[in-house]
């Protein structure tokens, strides 16, 4: 099956490898009377080997990227094993635009991609074709075909096969993948930003879900450059420094929410339990040092995660009966010190002064992060919060004063390396259930195992990332918010 517009390339190459066409090639983008068009060509050598080829039609043929040489085994078809051989190609393609490079192996994508390897073929190749436009196509082709290949990314059908293939190469793999696709992204959002051309991203949040053993778990990844500003300091959302604005661009956010669900099935009703296991977001560098340093404003440069909003609902809204939150509103106690101190001098002989002074402090005790939890309906609401710890103001929603951006003591400086920090070394947080994992329960009529015994719950939330200067000296600061919307199912008996 094609993906949009985009040709069924995986039944293509069956039907014209052994063509006798000399104009053996295929559109890859719709073309235009006035302008060349992308097209993949099959090139063969006596039916012993053939490779594919991604050129630019010009009158005289730019050839932007060709594949191995790829041994034929049988005169007539094309068996699974040499499309596996193709799909390894555009996989191994693909990741070389990282600029992280990992040690991986296709063999268990091999092994299980039969029932669906003509969907993982066709989307593979959609995906080396998209990263090649960016990085390889002559610029009066690029954008046109640009702005055709990233609605392919954003079909449903596209973005449920991506899900397969994630799963299917692993999550070292994965990483790899989303790091080298949102690398061409940033790339190619970057130019255009330069050229004050509007876009809209292609699916600028990829993300997935499963639900597996009393487990889900969401799993998503987001360039930062593609999430949308809430609210920045600099003028018209603009940053006139370059390399802090490089540094600040290229990072992706990626994030895993797992929660444990348990479920009881009581005389009369069925009670649901959900808790946290693990809430983790890390905003992560898509270059290496180097180039972050002599580029950039410096690897420490990035935005950190501020708030992480979650909310977790029943889709059948009928049989639930009530819902209950495990967590009391927090009452933080009020250390009160007072100082007082008197001042005596006295002045020349023709008068005498006393001069008094007294100082009152509070101190008020709290965390970086506040967790709350609040209901409204049936859905149930978990909320992060990262909060100032000088003036106790919650860091999404404002900013810090400029002599607090100066000032070398303040907490978010040296903030990935001093021993208070609220993050790990990387820069990122992880919300544990040791001390998050105050549950949310629901109490549902038995009445729902009557339809196959499994309910479909929406898991819906939002993640803030905020810049604040760390060793760079400016008074740009920005916070950028993505949202994401997945659906797990919950099996009753």
């Amino acid at each position: 099956m094609a993906f949009s517009s985009f040709p069924d390339v995986f039944s293509w190459i069956d039907q014209n490898l052994h063509s006798t066409n000399n104009n053996n090639s295929i559109n890859l983008c719709p073309s235009f009377q006035s302008q060349p068009s992308l097209k993949l060509s099959i090139n063969a050598s006596k039916n012993s080997y053939f490779s594919l080829s991604i050129f630019a039609d010009y009158n005289l043929p730019i050839f932007l990227w060709t594949s191995k040489k790829i041994p034929l085994k049988s005169k007539h078809d094309i068996d699974h094993e040499t499309y596996n051989i193709l799909l390894g190609n555009f996989i191994d393609d693909v990741l070389k635009y990282s600029s992280y490079k990992c040690p991986y192996s296709l063999k268990n994508t091999y092994n299980n991609s039969q029932n669906n390897l003509k969907d993982i073929f066709n989307f593979s190749f959609l995906s080396l074709t998209f990263i090649i436009c960016i990085y390889e196509a002559p610029k009066d082709l690029r954008a046109s075909c640009l702005d055709i290949l990233k609605d392919q990314f954003a079909c449903p059908k596209s973005r449920g096969v991506s899900k397969v293939l994630m799963r299917l190469l692993g999550s070292n793999t994965e990483e790899q993948w989303m790091r080298s696709m949102n690398l061409a992204i940033t790339n190619w959002i970057s130019e255009l930003q330069a050229a004050n051309v509007p876009i809209k991203t292609p699916s600028p949040l990829f993300s997935y879900s499963f639900s597996t053993f009393g487990l889900w778990k969401v799993q998503l990844y987001c360039p930062v450059i593609a999430m949308n500003v809430e609210k920045s300091s600099g003028p018209n959302n603009n940053i006139r420094d370059d390399r802090l604005l490089f540094s600040l661009n290229y990072h992706q956010l990626e994030g895993v929410i797992q929660l444990n669900y348990r479920v009881i099935v009581q005389e009369k009703w069925i009670d649901v339990m959900v808790n946290t296991d693990n809430i983790r977001c890390d905003v992560v560098k898509l270059l290496k040092d180097t180039l972050m340093n002599e580029r950039g404003a410096g690897t420490s440069e990035k935005h950190f995660p501020s708030r992480i909003s979650l909310q977790i609902t029943p889709t059948t809204q009928s049989n639930v009966i009530s819902i209950s939150v495990a967590k009391s509103s927090e009452n933080h106690p009020m250390e009160i010190g007072v100082e007082k101190g008197i001042e005596a001098s006295f002045d020349p002989p023709t008068a005498i002064g006393l001069h008094f002074s007294a100082g009152e402090t509070i101190t008020t005790s709290l965390k970086p992060w506040k967790f709350e939890q609040s209901v409204y309906g049936n859905t149930a609401n978990l909320n992060w919060f990262l909060h100032d710890s000088v003036d106790g103001r919650e860091v999404f929603s404002s900013k810090p004063s400029k002599l607090a951006l100066l000032h070398p003591k303040a907490w978010f400086k040296n903030r990935y390396s001093n021993a208070n920090r609220p993050f790990t070394r990387q820069g990122g947080v992880i919300f544990a259930g040791d001390e998050y994992g105050e549950g949310v329960s629901w109490k549902v009529d038995r009445g729902c195992m009557g339809g196959g015994g499994v309910m479909e719950w929406e898991i819906k939330g939002w993640i803030w990332v905020t810049y604040w200067p760390n060793k760079h000296r400016t008074f740009y600061t920005e916070t950028r918010k993505l949202e994401f919307r997945e659906v797990v199912h919950l099996t009753l008996v």
